[in-house]
């Protein structure tokens, strides 16, 4: 029963890769120190909404994560709490932020989700692992 997540009359196996960025699509976590900040809090928040994540890799303009939902819990609403979450979070930390932002949405409204099955969990961790090295090949395939 790998991966199962049970509650009080449920079991579960909810995995999704979830993507999403900053709104205008700015590079905000160009820096390292930026962009470990930014995965410290998806972590911490999503600790707070029992949000399982199983990789996360942020990338100077979008972020990744391959998360373990609870039953009642949709991708959208997971979303939707680790955005807003980490939104208010790091313009709390970051200033500077603030004055980029001044409606306090640091986040664009898309998203992408997409189910995860126990055959396609490792592909996809590892696909994550490496956006660095996929998004280089992108760029150095239309140089």
């Amino acid at each position: 029963m790998n991966g199962l997540v049970s509650s009080s009359h449920a079991v579960s196996q909810l995995t999704y890769h979830l993507e999403w960025c900053p709104k205008y699509r700015r590079n905000l976590f160009r820096k390292e120190e930026n962009r470990q900040l930014c995965e410290v809090l998806i972590r911490e928040v999503a600790n707070r909404h029992h949000i399982e994540i199983i990789e996360l890799f942020v990338m100077p303009d979008h972020v990744h994560a391959v998360a373990r939902l609870p039953i009642s819990m949709s991708p959208a609403k997971a979303c939707q709490l680790l955005k807003g979450g980490t939104s208010y979070l790091l313009q709390r930390v970051k200033p500077n932020y603030r004055k980029m932002y001044p409606k306090r949405h640091l986040w664009s409204p898309g998203k992408f989700a997409r189910c995860v099955g126990d055959a396609d969990l490792e592909t996809t961790c590892r696909y994550v692992r490496n956006q660095r090295d996929v998004h280089q090949r992108t760029l150095v395939a239309y140089a």
